[in-house]
């Protein structure tokens, strides 16, 4: 494997660690803030997921393969989908014929906070598959290339 691709992914795993971090210390200090301060950390994560958002976009349709736009495309149907059931649709989904329906916009918002979570996982998991993959793949391609007898000029 290539240097470079051993650097890009060793990036790329440093960058999703911090990123975990930064996720475990927010919610480990906003489990015990006051409204004031959930709201103020749950719009500056706002801005952040709109940046990256944007950043995101970008890199996927300025790619020179039409497999990552394709699959860029797909993630942001699936965001934009995600987005809308969690802002229309949960509670309508979800709502009792309780007496406490901020009870239960409370509870929709957690279990797709939950599942958001568990696909946050699911989609780790992924990655660590393509990158593995991405790997053989030049590893094979690396073998290949040292098989083959170079000619003399």
């Amino acid at each position: 494997m290539t240097g470079l691709n051993r650097e890009l992914f060793a990036i790329k795993l440093y960058e999703m660690e911090q990123q975990y971090g930064k996720l475990l210390s927010r919610l480990r200090i906003c489990g015990q803030a006051d409204r004031d301060g959930l709201c103020n950390a749950l719009r500056k994560a706002k801005e952040e997921y709109e940046e990256t958002s944007l950043f995101l976009k970008r890199t996927a349709e300025g790619s020179r393969s039409p497999a990552v736009a394709g699959l860029a495309e797909v993630q942001w149907e699936y965001t934009r989908k995600a987005e809308s059931l969690l802002k229309e649709q949960v509670e309508r989904h979800f709502f009792t014929e309780s007496c406490f329906p901020d009870e239960d916009k409370a509870e929709a918002a957690s279990l797709y906070a939950e599942y958001a979570l568990d696909f946050a996982t699911l989609s780790m998991q992924y990655a660590m598959i393509t990158a593995l993959t991405a790997m053989d793949l030049q590893v094979c391609l690396d073998n290949t290339k040292e098989d083959v007898p170079h000619e003399k000029e």
